[in-house]
């Protein structure tokens, strides 16, 4: 048995273990039933998704992890501030855990919420090892609400992670079950006018891109904590109850579209953290976020918990009912979005665009590319684009006002709207509830360009895959500003282990803090860190396959508290506002 443990961390936080938690974890084969198909995979403790765990704020908890299968393992804390040791990242945090092997993760707990814990060994996660993790603060919480559900969704696939990598190498459009037909350049025609039409399909064929290919990976079923659309997971409520629903997307590739129809939903926590409280019809989350949302229930029914994938090609979906055995309508799914020339502007280079390859782009001026109208995205900095007049951007494909949203593309045909009108959440609509840094200017700023060869199905960080880069060499006491700049037509979900990403939405000290920032296709965004965990960690698109493919860093924490740079950021409020 292994025990690794950064002694300077726990010995700071050790007022606040109060109490202490033992768990055992074992690593399984596990048949997992869809509704649609089964399928072997990896659980914990002989089920896909693994146990809940519950933890207190201050406690610190002891995790027994055995490994019951033939190969490697490990488990990620996903979003948990913890010493580097405990990260569970095998080649940066530690080895792995043998076959046979009963390794125990040991950390104190220093924030609340809603997080997940999953495996960080090769597709093994999206083979079935995943699980939540809800952490109870110590105080009293700035909302009320009278029992609370996990809802945990994933994209369960028939085929294996391994398979499915082979096949997207093999074929980056394998798995993509909308592509454009004949009939859809017919009604196109029918309503553009044959020779634009032919215009536009020549112009994405010379590219070898498609307009469809907005998800990766389709083809399969939407789970909600394990069970599929037919198996119809069901929350019980008292008529006149607030339940408190933490969302968690622990997919492999699929973003999701998410509305209760009949219920208005109102956001209280992002990524594990407090947000200003905001009243929304429905929200994207991407994959690895979590979102809390509070539901007020007055009426005596069921409602239908529905989440579509951004890309329309299958849906989770759960019920909200006073009674076992009761069921909502379930709503048709919606057409699927197409891209746009606009999630284009990014890394387009019309002279020279064989074999798409965005690695050799540095420097390029997208705001002056001859012959494109790109809708006016001069600049592309979405970060400053609050309030920004879009009125007048033309309509999209179904006749109506273009929606518009600063976190995506001007013209973007990914930009959501909800389902029946109403209020959409985005990433603007995010403010924390209370700062948990102190407000200070970064002292430099990292720009990584997102990038990748769809043909080869080649994903990299500034024209570079993991295995050919560098560390990100980072020193403890910093702030630093990252910009993401998304030279792709792909929307990638980055996540940063072992510290907080502080996104920028212009407000702040009020910028919300988060684990995962979603940066859409021709975006540029921006986020901030307090550099306060010594150590290495990783930093990747958390898209499965993307990850796998080269969209993966590694960060090297050089220093410490006893070295610490001078003006180095201060906890306002430890633990008690994440």
């Amino acid at each position: 048995m292994k025990t690794f443990i950064s002694t300077w961390l726990i010995a700071s936080l050790l007022p606040l273990a109060a109490t202490a938690g033992e768990y055992n974890i074992s690593v399984d084969r596990v048949q997992i039933d869809t509704g649609d198909f089964v399928k072997e995979g990896i659980g914990y403790n002989g089920a896909s998704p693994g146990p809940e765990l519950r933890f207190k704020e201050g406690e610190e908890v002891t995790i027994n992890v055995t490994n019951n299968l033939d190969e490697m393992t490990s488990i990620h804390w996903h979003g948990l501030i913890l010493p580097f040791e405990q990260d569970g990242v095998p080649g940066i945090s530690f080895p792995g855990i043998a076959p046979g092997e009963t390794f125990t993760y040991r950390f104190p707990i220093i924030q609340n919420g809603t997080y997940w814990f999953h495996s960080h060994s090769g597709f093994q996660e999206p083979n079935g090892a995943y699980g939540a993790i809800v952490i109870e603060p110590v105080g009293r919480e700035p909302f009320r609400y009278d029992r609370d559900y996990v809802v945990q969704l994933t994209d369960k696939h028939p085929h294996s992670g391994d398979r499915i990598m082979r096949n997207l190498k093999m074929s980056a459009d394998y798995y993509n079950r909308q592509q454009q037909t004949v009939g859809d350049f017919f009604s196109e025609s029918a309503e553009q006018g044959f020779m634009t039409t032919l215009k536009d399909r020549m112009m994405w064929g010379d590219m070898r891109m498609m307009k469809a290919d907005v998800e990766d990976v389709q083809g399969f079923t939407g789970l909600i904590n394990g069970k599929g659309p037919e198996q119809n997971w069901t929350g019980l409520f008292e008529p006149g109850e607030r339940v408190r629903l933490r969302f968690i997307n622990s997919s492999a590739m699929t973003y999701f579209d998410i509305r209760i129809p009949g219920l208005e939903m109102t956001v209280v926590e992002a990524d594990g953290n407090y947000v200003q409280p905001v009243t929304v019809k429905e929200f994207r989350i991407g994959v690895a976020e979590t979102y809390d949302v509070i539901v007020h229930i007055k009426d005596e029914k069921a409602y239908s918990i529905f989440a579509e994938s951004m890309g329309r090609s299958g849906y989770a979906r759960g019920t909200l009912a006073p009674e076992a055995g009761m069921s909502a309508e379930v709503p048709d799914m919606r057409d699927a979005p197409l891209l746009t020339m606009a999630d284009m502007a990014g890394h387009m280079d019309h002279g020279n665009m064989e074999g798409m390859d965005h690695s050799n782009m540095k420097g390029m001026d997208h705001s002056k590319m001859d012959g494109m109208n790109h809708s006016k995205m001069e600049g592309m900095d979405h970060s400053n684009m609050a309030g920004m007049d879009h009125s007048a951007m033309g309509h999209g494909a179904d006749g109506n006002s273009m929606p518009t949203d600063p976190f995506y593309a001007s013209g973007s045909g990914l930009t959501p709207t909800a389902a029946n009108g109403g209020k959409f959440l985005s990433y603007s609509d995010l403010k924390a509830l209370k700062p948990l840094f102190e407000d200070r200017e970064p002292g430099r700023e990292i720009e990584l360009r997102l990038t990748g060869n769809m043909e080869r199905y080649e994903w990299s960080i500034n024209g570079v895959k993991y295995e050919d880069a560098e560390p990100i060499v980072l020193q403890y006491g910093e702030r630093v500003r990252f910009k993401f700049v998304n030279e792709t037509m792909m929307t990638h979900p980055m996540h940063l282990h072992g510290m907080w990403s502080i996104l920028d939405v212009g407000e702040g000290k009020w910028n919300p803090i988060k684990h995962v920032i979603s940066v859409a296709p021709a975006t540029t965004v921006y986020m901030e860190t307090e550099v306060d965990a010594p150590g290495e960690w990783a930093f990747h698109c958390h898209l499965s396959y993307h990850a796998a493919s080269g969209m993966f860093r590694k960060i090297i924490v050089e220093g410490g508290p006893d070295d610490q740079m001078a003006g180095g950021g201060q906890v306002v409020q430890p633990g008690g506002e994440s």
